[in-house]
């Protein structure tokens, strides 16, 4: 269907692009370098064929694919976005093409001594004979969701190329600044059109998946009173040893890195302090609604706990929410994800219907009026130096595309 050399060079023509979003600015995109791949999309788009191409102020890209049928058929969509985590530096991208993997240690950088091992990476095995796309060493890949474009670019372009395949209207939509949980923030959802769409932005070839965590930031400031260490007795107050003492009365276990599945966490990501002030920034991941709720509450019984051992407010604890479940918004219209579910089965691809561990455009754009679960894109190891994406994982999900559109078309 389509050429392993044309989704290659596809892909390394967009990871190459430097596209980091970051959570500091103000602006829409977030960095300025987020628009050099964004322009270069609507030339894509407009170069294979693609109607109505559109690029808005803060670079939200639409285009549109006609139906080539008589009969009535839903609208759908599909969504990516080509922003990549500030997590790990994307500029200068040196993908690494291993052909025909062996199952064994993939050296990524020698100087550095970077090694991608399925000793530690055990999904590597899945994928043993086929092409992987690595990163040197140095940066993250871009998989994340540059896979999704192309996947997405690419099998419109199929279809444009084969008309025997009939489809209804389809609406394709690219989102800045998805990895700072922006990306469907400014997103025009009546002008989008769909009656449903899907994001490609999933992982393990398979995956489908149409729950997400629900999703909070928590900012917590701690005072202290800065005094000369020799003349402190009774007098400093020292907000790193608060701050501790807070981070210290969460529940030890219910972090990222000890729970999976449908279990929640609170979540340290970033701290910086002194003895005048401490800054503790958490997020708060929990699928269950009234879980997530009490997590929430949880921060606030602890940060009025601790203040009322001091004489004067000592934290201030600031808590906003950033998106919830898609389940509650897709369950009621199910045969969306039945569709996606067939067209897997049909290209024989094992369906993997599970909870996301995290969140994608389509959680937000689900609660904005457009169902949207999301699809397996590839890759592997997102947001640092070890990601990956199976070449043939890729050319499935572009398949998966054409396969929807495809039923959707089809008579009842």
């Amino acid at each position: 269907m389509i050429s392993k050399e044309h989704i290659i060079k596809r892909f390394v023509s967009y990871v190459t692009v430097d596209t980091e979003s970051d959570p500091d600015s103000k602006t829409t995109p977030s960095t300025k370098k987020q628009w050099d791949l964004a322009n270069k999309l609507v030339e894509e788009l407009k170069t294979i064929g693609m109607q109505e191409v559109t690029i808005d102020d803060n670079a939200y890209i639409m285009a549109t694919l006609p139906s080539n049928v008589e009969h009535n058929v839903p609208v759908i969509g599909f969504v990516s976005h080509f922003d990549t985590s500030p997590d790990f530096t994307g500029a200068n991208v040196k993908p690494q093409i291993i052909d025909k993997y062996d199952g064994k240690d993939i050296v990524l950088n020698k100087d550095e001594d970077i090694v991608l091992s399925p000793d530690y990476f055990e999904d590597l095995l899945l994928y043993k004979g086929q092409t992987l796309i690595t990163t040197d060493g140095t940066t993250l890949l871009g998989a994340d969701d540059k896979a999704g474009i192309c996947e997405i670019i690419s099998a419109m372009e199929y279809l444009i190329n084969h008309p025997e395949i009939k489809h209804g209207k389809i609406r394709v939509g690219f989102t800045p600044d998805e990895e700072i949980g922006r990306g469907a923030h400014k997103f025009d959802v009546e002008k989008f059109g769909a009656d449903w769409a899907y994001t490609m932005d999933g992982s393990e070839i398979g995956e489908l998946e149409y729950e997400n965590f629900n999703a909070a930031a928590a900012v917590v400031k701690v005072k202290g009173k800065i005094v000369h260490p020799g003349y402190a007795k009774g007098k400093m107050i020292n907000s790193i040893y608060i701050a501790q003492e807070f981070i210290n009365s969460l529940p030890r276990f219910e972090t990222p890195e000890h729970t999976e599945g449908y279990q929640g966490f609170f979540h340290l990501h970033d701290i910086h302090g002194s003895v005048e002030e401490t800054t503790l920034k958490y997020i708060i991941r929990d699928h269950d609604k009234g879980h997530f709720e009490a997590r929430k509450e949880v921060l606030v019984k602890l940060t009025n706990e601790l203040n009322s051992q001091y004489e004067k407010e000592v934290i201030v604890t600031e808590i906003k929410d950033q998106y919830y479940n898609m389940k509650e918004k897709v369950e009621p219209v199910m045969h969306i994800v039945d569709i996606a579910e067939e067209a897997m089965k049909q290209l024989n691809i094992k369906p993997i219907i599970k909870a996301i561990r995290g969140g994608t455009d389509g959680s937000q754009l689900s609660y904005m009026g457009l169902p949207c679960p999301n699809i397996f894109a590839g890759g592997h190891n997102f947001h640092g130096r070890y990601e990956y994406v199976p070449v043939e994982s890729m050319i499935k999900a572009t398949e998966v595309i054409c396969k929807i559109a495809e039923l959707t078309a089809k008579k009842k």
